[in-house]
């Protein structure tokens, strides 16, 4: 390399020496700048220091959506969540993923207490794990009622806001948007909807829209007065206040009413779900404690007989626990349940299962059709006639299955008791001594040799067994009498041990518990049905509720009142829904046929103003007494609601307790009574033939 060429590399690195330091400088003097620090500070703001939870609930969701068995949850959980947080997937996934997350934190303890109390009995731990995913599933329900009453309560004070803004705007609209812009609540989103549905081309069906997927009938009742004012424009009323402010205040105390009746449903259930389910887990516990107190009574625990309670209790355990969770329905909407494409749905597409479901369904037309459809209405059910008859099928199944495996599972405990029970006379109190029991057990091992050889063998006799014992080794050297002795005790073993195979009675025990099965459903429905009549004369004032508000407003009609009636009803919406699809037909004589099909007497008073509203009398006029006595029915819709709490927490208290009773009546205390006083009349014979 020449002199020059090396001259030529070094000014070369000299001046990009130069320029990496000139950048430099630049570039330091461009990061102290004002808004270069301020953009840092941004994006310092935005990092997490640490452990963050909702970072931590948002990676829960994405794992819990790839695992199956959660997946079904997590969708199951979030419909009804993203209705509330309208659009917001950031919070619906926050708040899906800490349910099944607390969900998660419930469900491992209690599988760990089961396999712990229950570690003896695999057959009441499986039955127990199966009710587990019932209670979780319900626990995870509870959570989600919780956040609807939640809004509920966030509603009450945003219409205190409304009501300022109203003030302060005088205009719908603006006093909507207004409220809309507080972003720490859930109801600020409903707000905001409601506020996009009135500015639309066509509020109408938007707002049509909206009813679909407002969370609770209050919201749907704020949007309808909401659009009719913003349409129709306010007025004052004779006391010259405002209308829609006094419409939003008679909302306020239909929610406010409500909000007290959940909680006091939430009292009064809070602990009697528990109760009904808590006897469950304490079958081994009281089992353990009573054997080890009296001994007499191993027999009856360890035998078919403690089986067969045990089983019952674990049914009735959840029959109990299933209705006092549908008894304590709290009026919520609960949009979890998929009603387009259910499991019902997708195996009655299945060619085989629909034939037969068509075959055993009732034919349209008949009675039975009309009955189940009436049931079906009557309970607002989603379900589809197929699908009901699905479900039937499904128990029918379920039950035979379950009853089979019960009745071939008790055999199996009879001849394990008799192979592994130590053999030797019951002690009224206490229990065998070490040393008694080595020698009890020694001799089942002994009479097992003998059960081992003649199980199969039903031709033997008693005679035979005989001098097979006095030829074995095991009792050979015994006497006559111990011969005789032994060859009865282990000839009625032989006899309990060949007797447990399947008989035509217990297939017959099992096919009677599938055909009650089969109304499970059924029964499960018209249970229901009895419930929600209780709610009858509840959802009757909040009807004068929905009259009182609209009866003022201009331009109101009488069926436009029965559109808001129908998409309000609950119980009553069938009958409603035909009267307003013939009221163009004949508005009086609709009005009559729904009167004709009505039995609740203060509704029927209703339909007989919405007459005289039709021929003879303006709307404000035919319901006066609505508005005059308005504090009346206030407490009338008080006292009203205390009667259906009672009436539920008594129903609740005894259906809850029930399955406790049963515990100990029946696998405590009539076990004693009776094993007890048979175990003393045999000891009794026993001296006296000595």
């Amino acid at each position: 390399m020449t002199n020059q060429m090396l001259m030529y590399i070094m000014i070369a690195s000299g001046v990009l020496l130069m320029a990496i330091l000139i950048a430099y400088m630049v570039l330091n003097k461009k990061l102290k700048s004002k808004e270069t620090r301020y953009i840092a500070q941004l994006v310092e703001g935005t990092k997490t220091s640490g452990f963050n939870m909702d970072v931590f609930y948002q990676k829960v969701y994405i794992y819990c959506s790839k695992v199956p068995f959660l997946r079904r949850y997590i969708l199951k959980i979030r419909r009804r969540l993203e209705i509330i947080n309208l659009e917001d997937e950031y919070l619906t996934r926050k708040q899906t993923a800490e349910i099944v997350f607390k969900g998660l934190i419930v469900i491992l303890p209690l599988t760990i207490l089961i396999i712990y109390l229950t570690r003896k009995n695999p057959v009441l731990m499986l039955t127990l794990f199966l009710f587990e995913l019932f209670f979780v599933e319900t626990f995870m329900e509870g959570m989600v009622d919780k956040i609807d009453n939640q809004l509920l309560r966030q509603q009450i004070e945003m219409f205190g806001e409304m009501r300022h803004s109203y003030h302060e705007y005088n205009m719908v609209e603006e006093a909507l948007y207004d409220v809309a812009q507080n972003d720490e609540v859930e109801v600020s989103r409903q707000v905001e909807k409601i506020h996009e549905v009135l500015l639309a081309d066509d509020p109408e069906t938007e707002l049509e829209k909206y009813y679909d997927i407002a969370p609770n009938s209050y919201l749907k009742e704020f949007a309808g007065v909401s659009y009719l004012t913003k349409e129709f424009g306010d007025r004052k009323d004779r006391d010259g206040a405002s209308l829609y402010l006094k419409n939003l205040n008679n909302i306020v105390q239909e929610m406010q009413l409500e909000i007290l009746k959940r909680d006091k449903l939430d009292y009064v259930f809070q602990s009697l779900s528990m109760i009904a389910a808590i006897p469950i887990l304490f079958l081994d516990v009281l089992k353990n404690w009573a054997i080890s107190q009296f001994s007499f009574t191993k027999q009856f625990y360890n035998g078919t007989g403690g089986f067969l309670v045990q089983m019952a209790i674990v049914i009735i355990t959840i029959v109990c626990y299933i209705l006092v969770r549908t008894l304590k329905d709290n009026g919520s909407v609960n949009t979890t349940r998929n009603s387009e494409n259910p499991w019902q749905k997708k195996l009655y597409d299945k060619k085989l299962v629909k034939k037969f479901i068509d075959y055993i369904m009732p034919k349209d037309g008949t009675k039975e059709y009309r009955k189940v459809v009436k049931l079906l209405k009557d309970n607002a059910s989603k379900l589809k006639m197929e699908w009901l008859y699905i479900n039937r099928v499904a128990c029918v199944i379920i039950a035979f299955i379950a009853s089979m495996f019960i009745i071939l599972e008790s055999h199996h405990y009879a001849i394990n008791y008799v192979y592994t029970e130590p053999t030797s006379d019951y002690n009224l109190l206490g229990n065998m001594s070490e040393r008694e029991e080595m020698t009890a057990m020694e001799k089942t091992q002994k009479d097992n040799v003998f059960l081992d050889k003649f199980r199969t063998d039903l031709s033997v006799t008693q005679e035979q067994l005989k001098k097979e014992i006095m030829k074995s080794d095991e009792y050979g050297d015994c006497n006559e009498k111990e011969i005789d002795t032994i060859t009865e005790r282990i000839w009625d073993k032989l006899q309990v041990v060949q007797s447990q195979y399947l008989k035509w009675f217990e297939l017959l025990i099992s096919c009677a518990i599938a055909a009650v099965a089969y109304y499970g459903p059924i029964f499960l429905l018209q249970f229901q049905k009895k419930m929600r009549q209780m709610e009858m004369e509840n959802e009757v004032m909040s009807f004068q509720t929905i009259i009182l508000m609209l009866m003022k407003i201009e331009r109101v009609n009488v069926e436009m009142i029965l559109e808001w009636l129908e998409r309000y009803a609950n119980i009553f919406k069938e009958p409603i829904a035909r009267c307003v699809n013939n009221f163009e037909s004949g508005a009086w004589e609709a009005l009559e046929e729904l009167k004709n099909e009505l039995s609740f007497h203060q509704l029927i008073q209703l339909v007989e103003g919405l007459q005289s509203a039709v021929e003879s009398i303006p709307i404000r006029e035919a319901f006066d007494e609505l508005d005059s006595e308005r504090n009346y029915y206030q407490e009338k819709r008080k006292e009203s609601n205390d009667r259906l709490i009672s009436r539920k927490s008594m129903i609740g208290k005894v259906i809850g307790f029930a399955p406790m009773v049963i515990l100990f009546v029946c696998y405590l205390i009539i076990p004693l009574c009776v094993i007890g006083f048979t175990s003393m009349t045999e000891a009794f014979n026993t001296m006296s033939s000595m």
